[in-house]
Formats: structure tokens, sequence, C-alpha cells
């Protein structure tokens, strides 16, 4: 009994969005793998930008490598890789953050705790987009 209750206290459960991109992470203090929607993190994402970009709070916190100090299981769903890919980096800040008040402060200081709040305008009525309006004909 006493171990379950050692494995529930060293998971870290967070959540990121970025435009409709939604992202979920369960993060465990382990050496392990990162699984985005049961795929490897190096298979879910195909540009270098995105392979890099997920690193990033792990360096502010001084952690070069860290699959070989955690392991996580991230589940994602909405909009394009790109705003996944924040709603990864804002997901694992935030797991981050839960671990230890120093770390809280580092991502806070580079803005990576800092949800965007940019989103797509609605399509308004006679309108072809949100501002584009129809040609206009004078005669």
């Amino acid at each position: 009994m006493d171990k379950n209750n050692k494995n529930k206290k060293d998971l870290y459960i967070a959540s990121g969005r970025r435009k409709t991109a939604v992202a979920r992470i369960f993060l465990t203090e382990e050496k392990g793998e990162f699984t985005i929607n049961d795929k490897s993190i190096e298979e879910y994402f195909n540009s270098e930008t995105e392979k890099i970009k997920w690193l990033k709070p792990f360096h502010i916190i001084g952690v070069s490598h860290p699959k070989s100090k955690f392991s996580a299981t991230i589940k994602v769903s909405g909009s394009g890789k790109p705003s996944q890919a924040d709603a990864i980096v804002l997901a694992i800040s935030k797991a981050l953050a839960s671990i230890n008040t120093e770390y809280n402060s580092m991502l806070r200081k580079q803005g990576m705790l800092t949800r965007d709040p940019r989103m797509v305008e609605r399509k308004k009525p006679y309108m072809h987009k949100a501002r584009k309006a129809p040609q206009y004909s004078k005669r």
C-alpha cells in the first residue's frame, strides 16, 4: 500500500492549451521515454523546430537530457502540429513548476507559464472570412 502512495506522489499532471490544441501530460521523475499519443516524441514531430521546442523548459531548469531524469505520457488533440507543440511546452512547464517552487520562478521569468491568448477570429455573416468583405461594385 505504501508503494502505491509513492507512485501517486511522483506523478505530476498538467495541461496546456494553444489556439484549439489541448495537451495533457503525465510526468514522472524516473528515467524513461516521452510519448505523444502512443508515439515517441521524435516520431510525432517532423520538423526540427518542434523537436527542439519541447526541450526548452528542461534547459531552463538545468536538465540537458530530460529522458535520463523524467518520463512522460502526453495526450494532445486539436489544431495543427505547431500549436500542439506550443500546448505541449506549456503543459511540460506547468508540470515542472509543480515539482519545485524554484522551477516555477525560473520558468515564469522566461515566460514559459503564460498561455498565448491569440485565437482565430470567427467568421461574420456576409463576409468571406472574418474580415474579408465581398468586392465592392459601384455599378
